[in-house]
């Protein structure tokens, strides 16, 4: 009878100190981004819910104005009204 022989894997266990220490940066850096990117966005969400009850705002004072003037047209730097011309008053 033949001797067998034991065959001996050569592959390595497991990548090098350096390697390990590279992913786990590289992972590292991926998750403090995501994480950067969850909080930019939960900003994003409350700034556009901020602006929504703003141009609500807006809305009441514009309904407010246009029962007072009877228009809603009015110059937000000076405070001009601009009546249409159908209401038989301008501006000059």
């Amino acid at each position: 009878m033949a001797k067998t022989k034991k065959v001996v894997d050569l592959k390595p266990a497991k990548v090098t100190d350096e390697q390990l220490k590279r992913i786990q940066e590289t992972v590292s850096s991926i998750n403090k981004g995501q994480m950067e990117v969850g909080k930019l966005e939960t900003n994003k969400h409350a700034l556009i819910h901020q602006i929504s009850r703003y141009q609500e705002a807006l809305q009441v004072l514009q309904n407010e104005l246009e029962k007072e003037y009877g228009t809603v047209d009015i110059n937000i730097n000076d405070g001009t009204i601009n009546y249409s011309k159908e209401n038989g008053e301008a501006n000059s």
